[in-house]
């Protein structure tokens, strides 16, 4: 074998080699270094979240409490969803500012009456424009279902006021509205106030399926069939 053919062949191995190496490690060079992380899971309980405050030992009073607090600037929610890219796991998360919103406290003032919350989920967006228009268009049908909704069903109860700027974990039973389905879920919820402002952070559990929503799988990229609703909310009173 003339020794042009030998490079020849030998340069073609390599292209070879080097597709297969990319085909295999694409997607977590994908993952590691071009998509950006994943945006951290809302909570109120880490020095990076979004807090009121640190505790000040001052009990906050139950009275002043009363009314309407109302969803404000600087609050986001989305969704949380596991991928496998080639193979990969990639976590992806969908966020929108475009959040709204009332909470009600009544009676002693230690009681959560009423909450409504509702996510233009239109506007929900990632990394990526090609899987938000699936999840737009697709997916969630915003065309048809442009909002998303939470109600609260059961009123949730402390059993004592907290202190100022104290990180309270409850949990918080409504009805989801996705995409036109309504099912009854229960939220994993922190608080944190002040007495003027409060921080909310929170997340609830969902099966795709539950809501009509299917999950893609397009081959090289599938989607689990379950992940979670996220919220982190300011609210300030009415």
């Amino acid at each position: 074998m003339q020794k042009s053919q030998k490079i020849l062949i030998g340069a073609g191995a390599g292209v070879l080699a080097l597709a297969a190496i990319a085909a295999l490690a694409g997607p977590v060079i994908y993952r590691d270094f071009i998509a950006p992380p994943a945006a951290s899971a809302p909570t109120l309980s880490t020095e990076e979240s979004m807090t009121a405050g640190e505790p000040s030992g001052e009990k906050l009073d139950p009275q002043k409490l009363l009314g309407t607090w109302k969803v404000s600037e600087g609050s986001e929610a989305g969704y949380r969803v596991d991928e496998v890219l080639n193979g990969t796991d990639v976590t992806v998360t969908g966020r929108t500012e475009q959040v709204t919103g009332e909470f009600t406290i009544g009676g002693d003032g230690l009681t959560l009456e009423r909450a409504q919350l509702e996510v233009d989920v239109a506007s929900i967006s990632t990394d990526s424009a090609q899987r938000d228009a699936y999840f737009r268009d697709d997916a969630l049908r915003t065309g048809e279902f442009p909002t998303a909704t939470f109600t609260l069903t059961d009123p949730v109860s402390l059993d004592a006021a907290p202190e100022s700027g104290a990180v309270v974990k409850t949990e918080a039973t409504g009805e989801l509205t996705i995409a036109g389905v309504t099912r009854t879920v229960t939220a994993s919820v922190e608080v944190t106030s002040d007495g003027e402002t409060a921080q909310i952070a929170g997340s609830i559990p969902i099966t795709f399926a539950d809501f009509g929503v299917q999950a893609p799988s397009l081959g090289f990229v599938s989607v689990e069939d379950s992940g979670s609703v996220e919220f982190q909310l300011t609210a300030a009173r009415g």
